[in-house]
């Protein structure tokens, strides 16, 4: 299937489902959905990195340190969050995501998604989709900090990455 073919549940402002929609159609109409981001850690604490691949149809080339994409339609966050994560790293019987928290991204041109933020810790040999993944590794917490002025980042992980420092700063949480 052509994934702008994939159906949509569209949401309003408190993430109530009000009707479906193809996702090219969501995306060129700015209709508000919902999507998944997954920051995933290896045995040894690094943060899995990529770089999205030209074909994407949001933030095509773009570097983001999270994996995920779009719910769905009748998908619950939870499932979106697995099956995303799996697809995205390649990789069959990885745990369950952790969900942390939720937030509406809002870009202010056109793009909204309701978006959940989950953590996984991968401890299984990753062999990344082509169709979605161009470069991938994973790399330190410091590194990460330090590229984040140098590479082109997706807004939303963007967005997603600094709530999720606050979150873990708020609990006294430390990355890893």
């Amino acid at each position: 299937m052509n994934p702008a073919d994939e159906l949509l549940d569209i949401v309003d402002e408190n993430d109530q489902v009000i009707t479906q929609s193809p996702r090219g159609e969501a995306y060129a109409q700015g209709l508000r959905h919902r999507a998944v981001f997954i920051q995933t850690r290896n045995a040894h604490g690094q943060v899995f990195v990529h770089r999205r691949t030209p074909t994407k149809l949001v933030f095509p080339s773009l570097y983001d340190m999270f994996v995920g994409g779009v719910v769905g339609a009748g998908e619950s966050y939870d499932d979106a969050a697995l099956r995303e994560a799996e697809e995205e790293l390649g990789v069959s019987g990885l745990p369950h995501p952790t969900f942390l928290f939720k937030f509406l991204y809002d870009d202010g041109a056109g793009q909204t998604w309701w978006s959940a933020v989950y953590e996984v810790r991968c401890e299984l040999p990753v062999s990344p989709q082509v169709e979605e993944v161009a470069w991938h590794d994973f790399l330190e917490d410091e590194e990460i900090e330090q590229r984040m002025a140098e590479w082109e980042w997706v807004p939303d992980g963007v967005a997603a990455y600094d709530r999720l420092k606050a979150h873990r700063k708020d609990r006294g949480e430390r990355a890893g």
